[in-house]
């Protein structure tokens, strides 16, 4: 995407403050240490001496595992319905589930996605080996074109930062783009600036559903992106502060570019907002129209959902390209609260109509998967 110009989870931003590129950066050090070093480092899933079934596959950095690397646990998993066990550690390392690896399933065995990190730093604009550069689809640190994929208790992070490459004017910098259908994500972390979670699909004419439950994302441009139909049930929506921008907005939370014949984009139900930035410095999305795809009409509900003061409330939606106004795409609200959802110009707040409501649900929108009713 361009760039224009109780307690919290521990953030990107924070553990990067302690230095990229060590275990003290992620500000998780401690925790995984302590975990790595026990007796059970795939706590109550079975070790390699007793698979909790024989598609199971272990994944440790100190070696007590199968494998020490996510992708050489990708690479041993081939087939379907396959799952991997993660111990705690920081896995720094490109991944990439491809269409064969169906029905997939990786845990973080510790059940706290603060322990378990996937990460990696490549940019859009980062220079390729060979030649050229990344781009925004090739800079994400893990990618799942599978199809019937889950994750729990898992951190998926992009650690580009802007401030250490002024020279790099291709910003995106993707954590996970999830482009199957049916991938779910329960209990886990999206950690990057712009563009961190892109929930996108195969192909324009292909109509991928996914679920987000209980998770936490964060950034600043377009941070929730993609074409993908995509359910946000109870996450935690973060935006980060800039000392890059003098002037508001600082980015914007979602930018979905729903194609035109997909009757349902994102959809996001009892979740909340909050901000690092000063209040009104975000707007709650914008439509991506891309040029691959002129006819897209993003689509954004948010309901009942709690909006803090970091979202701008007398102008919440704005325009990507004044070719295409936020006004003709499919943006409404319902029942939100908080001071980032007061309506103080009807006319820049679209809101359902509670026989619309009715059917702006999460079993509406997936159809015959109900994956929160899969056990954690």
């Amino acid at each position: 995407m361009p760039s224009p110009h109780p307690r919290l989870p521990v953030s990107r931003r924070g553990f990067l403050l302690a230095g990229a590129g060590t275990a003290a950066a992620l500000g998780l050090a401690a925790r995984p240490a302590r975990a790595a070093t026990g007796r059970r480092p795939f706590g109550r899933y079975g070790s390699p001496a007793a698979r909790l079934t024989p598609q199971t596959l272990y994944v440790d950095p100190h070696g007590r595992g199968d494998v020490t690397s996510v992708r050489d646990g990708v690479a041993a998993a081939t087939g379907s319905g396959r799952t991997l066990v993660i111990a705690p550690g920081i896995y720094r390392d490109t991944v990439a589930l491809d269409v064969t690896r169906t029905e997939a399933t990786w845990i973080g065995a510790s059940e706290d996605p603060r322990d378990t990190v996937i990460v990696y730093d490549n940019a859009a604009g980062t220079p390729k080996p060979g030649g050229g550069t990344y781009g925004t689809t090739g800079s994400a640190t893990t990618t799942v074109q599978a199809d019937g994929f889950t994750a729990r208790w898992i951190t998926f992070a992009n650690d580009w930062l802007r401030a250490d490459h002024p020279d790099i004017t291709g910003t995106q910098a993707v954590a996970v783009k999830v482009q199957g259908d049916r991938g779910a994500f329960h209990h886990c972390r999206f950690l990057g600036h712009q563009d961190t979670l892109y929930a996108d699909s195969m192909a324009l004419g292909t109509f991928a559903r996914q679920y987000y439950a209980h998770c936490y994302v964060e950034g600043d441009v377009d941070f929730v992106f993609g074409r993908a139909t995509a359910v946000y049930d109870h996450c935690h929506f973060r935006t980060l502060d800039r000392t890059d921008l003098a002037a508001a907005p600082y980015g914007f939370v979602f930018a979905p570019s729903t194609a035109g014949a997909n009757p349902r984009g994102y959809l996001v139900t009892g979740s909340r907002v909050s901000s690092e930035a000063p209040d009104a410095f975000y707007k709650l999305a914008r439509p991506w129209v891309p040029s691959s795809d002129t006819t897209a009409r993003p689509s954004l509900t948010v309901r009942d959902s709690h909006l803090g003061p970091g979202i701008d409330p007398v102008a919440p939606y704005t325009n990507m390209s004044d070719a295409f106004p936020w006004q003709s795409q499919r943006f409404a609200e319902y029942r939100n609260t908080g001071p980032g959802a007061r309506i103080t110009v009807p006319g820049n707040r679209p809101q359902l109509t509670p026989e619309q409501a009715g059917s702006a649900t999460r079993a509406t929108y997936l159809g015959d998967w109900a994956p929160w009713k899969e056990e954690c």
